[in-house]
């Protein structure tokens, strides 16, 4: 693997001009998540970018459960390296960026994810009635470097962003009618803050993007090359 300035030399060199005969190469970002909220905030950054979404097995090991944090990075490396996996075995050509995130809502030490029926939907909200957790979303980019198909170099790097969030207290009634809205349920925490699930939040510290999914603002700064337009 390349280590951390390769990705940021490689991002540098395929998107500044140049003024030889044979121009840079440009970057072909790939977003390697099938979720319309990360899909939307990419695309308001004005890049242009594809989306490959790879199968990966999102089970965590015990010691993993126990340091959330790591759990996303670990989680967001692997749909990301899929990917990387899948693009090189079409015997790809080019440079190319891969995105891969994971977004965990933890209350008190314990991870929610998407909550597998309405009963735990239930559960994850009452539990943060009332209450500050923590949202965290890790982000791994992968640069691809591959001017044939023999000659392949590869690096990446993981950052994870965090936000606090407090909910409003919360009735039973209050939740049944924002379950009865239908966007808890492919949403880690149950709840949506992009959408009807603002009403729930009565602050936020830290970067909206973080808790919708993808922290666009914290990634421009880390890879500001690869948003050139």
């Amino acid at each position: 693997m390349e280590n951390e300035q390769n990705i940021n030399e490689a991002a540098q060199a395929a998107s500044t001009p140049t003024t030889d005969a044979e121009a840079a190469p440009a970057v072909d970002i790939i977003l390697a998540s099938g979720s319309p909220r990360r899909k939307q905030l990419l695309e308001d950054t004005g890049v242009a970018f594809t989306v490959h979404v790879s199968d990966v097995d999102e089970s965590l090991e015990p010691d993993l459960l126990a340091d959330p944090p790591e759990a996303a990075k670990k989680l967001a490396e692997r749909k990301a390296g899929a990917v990387v996996q899948e693009v090189l075995a079409e015997d790809y050509v080019g440079t190319a960026a891969i995105l891969g995130a994971d977004t965990m809502v933890v209350c008190g030490g314990e991870i929610f994810g998407k909550p597998k029926s309405i009963s735990d939907a239930k559960r994850m909200l009452r539990r943060l009635s009332g209450t500050t957790h923590e949202v965290v979303t890790a982000v791994s980019l992968w640069m691809v470097a591959a001017p044939s198909k023999e000659d392949v170099s590869l690096g990446f790097r993981t950052f994870v962003d965090r936000a606090a969030v407090t909910f409003h207290d919360l009735t039973d009634e209050d939740i049944t009618e924002y379950l009865r809205k239908g966007e808890s349920f492919d949403k880690a925490g149950a709840y949506a803050a992009q959408g009807a699930g603002a009403a729930l939040v009565k602050h936020i510290e830290g970067s909206l993007d973080t808790v919708i999914g993808l922290p666009v603002t914290r990634l421009q700064q880390e890879f500001p090359d690869l948003f050139l337009v």
